[in-house]
């Protein structure tokens, strides 16, 4: 059997939009998803490592708050302060080493004040070798797991070190994960003031620009470092739909602020929610080999929705692509395929496509006809094509 890629069109009914107003951002590196559909809707060098300043606390936070969920640590737990953690300058928590901080202090202290102490703090408890570089080295494994493969940690802050990495996509994925794997901590990245023990100056708050805006902006983290820039994992929602985006590059806390807000009204403003397939409905058909059927429909498991501009105009097409003819036996829901389409001035959006009913695999006199027809094929190609 040969395999071949096949690309076949499909053309979508659905009214679709004029082209995209493409967002042009000032930021290096930028990636916007609508979560609610899974729609990107802008794409701006999202799979480039770049150094992620304090943006890196949100896996911190991540293994935080799973060692909370599964027992390892309680909220009410009181943790020591090392030399070494106390050591940290710029943002912090103002922790020396004669306190001992309830846990949940500490994720508020991260989450509100961008403590690079407090991250310490954590990461040394939960560390396999009881220090930060141990932790750094899990939370790089644990990123790998969940999909981030272009993010490596040296730290637990995102204090400058060489090699401390993450991409924007991933990033986004983090954000995320957050935002659905813990509900329950969530809230927290909305929160504008927290004051450990009276110590924080009062002119010391979460540094989200967004957040009080009324645009439904609820985290989740700033980031600066000079070899940086200024950047911003955020979230905002409005109605149903839910938007994570991050930038990062940028020249000045005004210049992320601006371009936060405007990218937030761009992905709500600009574009709506659309129908494009209900479950079940044929897109196309795939040759099967040696079945008892010569070709399987391919569908969608699931309704798929995605965000198009809010002006329509015409029809939404795309590609059906596979590598077949697809081998029988078949069973009814295999993945088999993927719908690629793009409305004009967006990125690209992959849908999976599974089979719409069982093929079996044929008996003797069906694999006796596919072979007949190969070499039939093949001589009718003349003597290269003969056996």
């Amino acid at each position: 059997m040969r395999l071949i890629r096949h690309i076949a069109a499909a053309t979508l009914c659905l009214g679709v939009a004029l082209p995209a107003q493409a967002f042009e951002t000032s930021a290096k590196a930028a990636y916007v998803m609508d979560v609610t559909t899974g729609t990107v809707l802008l794409d701006k060098n999202a799979d480039t490592p770049m150094p992620p300043a304090s943006m890196s606390k949100l896996m911190t936070l991540y293994v935080a708050f799973e060692a909370v969920r599964s027992g390892r640590l309680t909220l009410d737990e009181r943790l020591p302060v090392s030399q070494h953690a106390m050591s940290y300058g710029g943002s912090t928590m103002f922790l020396d080493t004669t306190d001992r901080v309830r846990v949940e202090d500490l994720l508020r202290g991260i989450i509100v004040l961008s403590g690079n102490d407090a991250c310490a703090v954590i990461a040394e408890a939960l560390s396999p070798d009881g220090t930060e570089a141990g932790f750094a080295r899990f939370m790089t494994q644990r990123a790998q797991q969940m999909g981030m493969t272009n993010s490596i940690f040296r730290n637990a802050s995102g204090w400058p070190a060489e090699g401390h990495v993450m991409s924007m996509r991933d990033l986004a994925l983090l954000a995320r994960h957050i935002i659905e794997d813990f509900p329950e901590f969530y809230p927290m990245f909305a929160e504008t003031e927290f004051r450990f023990d009276g110590r924080a100056p009062s002119n010391i708050s979460n540094r989200n620009p967004l957040l009080g805006l009324g645009i439904g902006a609820d985290g989740l983290k700033t980031g600066h470092t000079e070899q940086a820039g200024f950047g911003l994992t955020g979230s905002a929602k409005q109605g149903e739909r839910r938007v994570v985006f991050v930038i990062s590059g940028l020249a000045t806390a005004q210049d992320r602020a601006r371009e936060s807000e405007s990218i937030v009204n761009w992905a709500f403003r600009q574009f709506a929610e659309k129908s494009v397939l209900t479950a079940g409905e044929e897109v196309a058909r795939a040759a099967v080999w040696m079945g008892e059927a010569t070709s399987v429909g391919l569908t969608v498991a699931e309704d798929v929705s995605t965000l198009l501009p809010v002006l329509d105009g015409g029809e939404l097409k795309g590609e059906v692509v596979y590598t077949g003819p697809v081998r029988a036996p078949v069973a009814k829901g295999d993945v088999l395929a993927e719908l690629v389409f793009a409305p004009e001035g967006l990125p690209s959006t992959r849908v999976p496509l599974v089979a719409a009913e069982d093929v079996a695999q044929g008996g003797f006199m069906t694999r006796i006809r596919t072979v007949s027809g190969v070499l039939l094929a093949r001589l009718q190609q003349g003597p290269e094509g003969a056996l």
